[in-house]
């Protein structure tokens, strides 16, 4: 068992508790502007996490503002590789790459799940990845984690603190009225069960408390605060 853990969250969507979550989070999941925010509050995102030395990370997703990339979207693998090349330049305009640049990509929504059964799919944001030196955020035992460890991309696993899981390890679809945990108790013994692969839990590499939920600055801190009773140090995964 690791003596550290990452805690992320998805930042960057004009939810409008960003700055206070960057000052409890180790990695940001910026969004880049396709399926919320904008360019501009992308880039304030990414530029207020390298000045509290959060580690970034380009949270791609779905072109869809109308879902905020939550659910299935046609794209042809071209448009696909086009529109995640587009959204990872805001970034990489903001902050570049290397020592307080951009670091990772995470999927985000409908892509995060095509990921882990679409090898298609998988495979552009793999290529992505690779092509900029990035490492990838993602669930284990996925189709994207195997495609990115044949191509020798470094991997993180992630581990969700407010998001219910079936009995076969995926999420919970949101289509479904229990796949978010309010409780905080709740959400916190999940995620202890997560950093520390007990309670039926496979351990991660990084919990995700996601930005747009109700409460989550308060979950974030309670998390935080609950992973460094149980000896757990908070460290980046990719910086």
């Amino acid at each position: 068992m690791q003596p550290y853990i990452d805690l992320n969250a998805d930042l960057g969507e004009g939810a409008g508790a960003d700055d206070a979550l960057l000052q409890i989070v180790t990695s940001a999941s910026v969004c880049c502007g396709a399926y919320a925010g904008s360019a501009q509050i992308s880039t304030e995102t990414a530029l207020r996490a390298r000045e509290l030395g959060v580690c970034i990370g380009a949270h791609v997703g779905y072109p869809d503002r109308t879902n905020f990339g939550r659910a299935p979207f046609a794209m042809s693998t071209d448009q696909l590789r086009s529109s995640l090349e587009q959204q990872l330049a805001v970034l990489l305009a903001a902050v570049g790459t290397g020592q307080g640049g951009v670091s990772y990509v995470k999927p985000h929504g409908a892509l995060y799940h095509a990921c882990s059964d679409d090898p298609e799919v998988a495979a552009v944001v793999v290529a992505l990845a690779e092509s900029h030196g990035l490492g990838l955020l993602h669930q284990r035992d996925s189709r994207i984690y195997a495609l990115a460890e044949a191509a020798g991309v470094r991997r993180a696993s992630e581990g969700f603190a407010d998001r219910r899981y079936r009995t076969d390890g995926r999420l919970v679809p949101r289509t479904e009225s229990h796949a978010t945990i309010a409780l905080e108790e709740e959400a916190l013994a999940q995620a202890v069960g997560l950093a520390l692969g007990v309670g039926g839990f496979q351990g991660v590499d990084s919990l995700c408390v996601h930005g747009d939920h109700a409460g989550a600055l308060e979950l974030a801190s309670a998390v935080r605060a609950r992973l460094e009773l149980e000896g757990l140090q908070l460290r980046a995964q990719f910086c």
